[in-house]
């Protein structure tokens, strides 16, 4: 009897111990791989001046968690991709302890269908799982799967949504005398509609207040910033592309989707309002989601362009988020790549193996004796 306790015992730890290994530790084990990028000074932007030396701001970004609802969301489904979500997230803030988080779009799966009830479920789902520490701030921008395309947008989806985040359709933020301009994608269709025509004043007022900081422009009280420096886009959509074709980072699209064509205003924004935006913002970085896989493309005047895959495993086997070092003048990118999902499957059926076998070797030396 008393043998038989001490094999259960050693099951049962043999079990718990694998359990550990690919629900927790590996995220330390993936996370501790990657770390923030170090600052090239060849890169430096010598046109601007800096009026005070700052710290450099570490950020923080990610996209398309889709928090699933209780349409497509099976139970299983949601537990699983949500505890993964959860701990990557939980594990790199603990590792990396950004100044800043960006969330870049569709936060939820469902949020254009789902009930007034609902929607605050996910909200404080959203605020449970992706929690910040005290010093860190979070910043969201809005998805097509937030409030819908831009033509099944409502007055009411668009102000739930910007209430419960504090996300306008075009925000300004300053910190540390680098400029962040979140835009709503969906808002840049060029219709004049109740969205598009307030986010292009918004867009066209901060150019003036950058223009007015660099020295040329017109200037009105308060415009005045205490920094300049070339803006920082981070928006959903990407910006206008053919597909993704040219797109060759460790978190891709699958070749066949690679060659699949984007149809402007669903998968990209288009050609205009991409000309729009560089027009007016002339951004030093780009930063996007909504395709579900990773790209770098270069645009005109050495304008840099990312797209975050999503960070679920629900929509991608080898999620990422990106780490970002930004100074008014330079700035420095990095990936890191979090577990994948069919490896910890190798690894759960790799361990059961093992502990089955040590269980069938058990059962035939007790048998002999």
């Amino acid at each position: 009897m008393g043998l038989n306790v001490a094999y259960l015992t050693k099951f049962l730890i043999a079990v718990l111990g694998l359990v550990f290994y690919c629900e927790f530790l590996i995220y330390y084990l993936v996370l501790l791989q990657c770390w923030w990028p170090e600052l090239d000074p060849n890169k430096i932007d010598n046109t601007i001046h800096l009026r005070q030396d700052e710290q450099p701001v570490r950020a923080l970004l990610l996209a398309d968690t889709h928090l699933l609802g209780s349409r497509k969301g099976h139970w299983f489904d949601k537990l699983r991709r949500e505890w993964q979500m959860y701990r990557a997230f939980q594990t790199a803030m603990t590792l990396h302890k950004p100044d800043v988080v960006f969330v870049l779009g569709d936060l939820f799966d469902e949020g254009l269908w789902c009930s007034e009830k609902e929607f605050a479920y996910y909200v404080n789902r959203f605020n449970d799982l992706f929690r910040v520490s005290e010093g860190t701030q979070m910043f969201v921008v809005v998805g097509n799967h937030d409030v819908g395309f831009h033509y099944g947008i409502s007055p009411y989806l668009h102000e739930r949504f910007s209430s419960a985040f504090d996300a306008p359709s075009v925000r300004f933020v300053s910190i540390k005398g680098n400029h962040f301009v979140l835009v709503n994608s969906m808002a840049m269709e060029g219709d004049g509609c109740f969205l598009c025509r307030p986010a292009e004043l918004l867009l066209q007022k901060i150019s003036r207040r950058l223009k007015c900081t660099k020295g040329i422009g017109r200037c009105d009280r308060g415009m005045d910033l205490a920094q300049y420096s070339r803006p920082i886009l981070l928006q959903h959509f990407p910006m206008y592309r053919e597909s993704d074709v040219d797109c060759n980072e460790p978190d891709q699209a699958p070749e066949d989707e690679k060659k699949q064509k984007f149809r402007e205003r669903w998968e990209c924004l288009s050609k205009e309002s991409s000309e729009q935006l560089f027009d007016i913002l002339k951004p030093r970085a780009i930063i996007t989601g909504h395709t579900h896989h990773g790209c770098h493309r270069i645009h005109r005047e050495d304008i840099h362009e990312w797209t975050i895959p999503s960070f679920s495993w629900r929509n991608k086997d080898n999620p990422s988020f990106m780490l970002a070092v930004f100074t008014p003048n330079n700035y420095a990118i990095s990936k890191c790549m979090m577990p994948q999902e069919t490896s910890v499957i190798w690894l759960y059926m790799f361990g059961a193996a093992l502990i089955l076998m040590w269980i069938s070797l058990t059962y035939r030396r007790m048998c002999r004796r």
